[in-house]
């Protein structure tokens, strides 16, 4: 697979796809890990006087413009924080992004519009999506592919254009790949995986790959429901997918037979609702009222996977143990971020959101072995999965 550092850049209009889906507040950039993250890559192409086309998706517009999703926000961040103007195109493969390209000297910076602002970024339609790909690699040169966060879909800007153009890895992608190769080959044990959030769907198949390969799994967040209600526990209002209980069900049996652990909460915190003026309560997690949700695991449950998360030799986390956003559920997520930073064990922070939270609660990345840019994509690659995106450099 070549890198940045195999092309010749000068003077050449490079397009890169970068992972920019950061979360905003009021009109701003709310947490901006991601744009941080790309910083080298861009510096490394600039000082060596390219065009450089940045692209990237924010949030899911359905394939056509919603001023609501456009990344003028995520424009202008990382103008300051790379010191210059960053131009926003106002259309991804029309005349404002043509023309802006046109006026381009070594050393710019330009972003096109949201690319799922067109239908064909995302399509699954191969010739959809390919005559797409070929109006973005149409009036550039190059093609850098460092948004390691959306390797795991076969998009236009992902896929179909390092098929089509002198393709290249950034420095991102390099680096969240020798990162999450840690945890695929000879893994330092006891290796401990710890699941959460509110996303159950995105990683709930995830589990039946790492049965067999982690020691304990520790899952919090609404992770942790459908494995209650599979032993028979009521879960109120809690976040819940019917068609899960059997699952989890089976993954418990599946684990019983492998030597894997699935530690589930002994305690939650309820509430009505996710809100600061709300009571809320700590319950047992069989006791859950049926008239309260659990937003957050319960103190004994946040000791005990702090306790198995300090023994452990690898630890891979995806996702918040409750709604981190709010103090009252906020303490879960609080302890284990903090047992990570106090292990000795390799320790890997995998996805956008974990990573808000923790930055949010106020842990700088630095404290932890690795804070992967990408929650799907990190999770499917320590699984074995192929990457479309990787793929496709490793083809062109």
């Amino acid at each position: 697979m070549k890198t940045i550092d195999d092309l010749a850049v000068a003077g050449k209009r490079v397009l890169v796809r970068a992972d920019l889906n950061v979360p905003l507040k009021d009109g701003h950039v709310a947490d901006d890990g991601r744009i941080l993250a790309s910083l080298p890559t861009l510096k490394a192409l600039t000082s060596r006087g390219a065009k450089v086309i940045v692209c990237a998706h924010l949030g899911r517009p359905k394939g056509k413009p919603d001023l609501k999703y456009s990344l003028a926000p995520v424009a202008v961040r990382l103008g300051q924080l790379l010191g210059c103007r960053v131009q926003l195109a106002a259309d991804t493969v029309g005349t404002s992004a043509h023309a802006l390209i046109a006026a381009m000297c070594p050393g710019d910076v330009i972003m096109l519009e949201n690319l799922r602002f067109n239908a064909g970024e995302t399509s699954t339609d191969d010739m959809d999506r390919g005559f797409f790909a070929d109006q973005l690699a149409d009036p550039t040169d190059l093609y850098v592919s460092d948004g390691f966060g959306v390797l795991h879909r076969k998009h236009a800007s992902v896929y179909d254009v390092a098929l089509r153009s002198p393709s290249a890895a950034g420095y991102l992608v390099q680096v969240e790949v020798a990162a999450l190769s840690r945890l695929t080959g000879e893994i330092r044990r006891p290796y401990v995986v710890v699941l959460g959030g509110a996303k159950v769907a995105d990683k709930f198949s995830a589990i039946a790959s790492l049965i067999g390969t982690a020691d304990r799994i520790l899952v919090g967040g609404a992770m942790a429901f459908p494995f209650l209600a599979a032993k028979g526990y009521k879960v109120g209002t809690s976040l819940l997918e019917a068609d899960q209980v059997d699952i989890a069900a089976g993954y418990l049996v599946q684990a019983a037979g492998t030597g894997t652990e699935i530690v589930l909460p002994s305690d939650v915190i309820v509430a009505a609702e996710p809100a600061l003026d709300i009571p809320h309560a700590v319950v047992a997690a069989d006791a859950i009222p049926e008239d309260q949700a659990g937003l957050d695991i319960g103190p004994e449950s946040a000791a005990l996977f702090a306790a198995t998360i300090r023994q452990a030799g690898t630890v891979f986390w995806n996702g918040p143990m409750g709604v981190f956003e709010l103090p009252p559920f906020a303490a879960g997520t609080k302890t284990v971020a903090q047992a990570l930073i106090d292990s000795d064990a390799f320790t890997v922070v995998g996805g956008g959101d974990t990573g808000a939270a923790i930055r949010a609660l106020g842990f700088p990345d630095a404290r932890f072995g690795y804070v992967s840019t990408g929650g799907g994509a990190s999770l499917e690659f320590i699984q074995g999965k192929t990457l479309p995106g990787l793929a496709a450099l490793e083809e062109s």
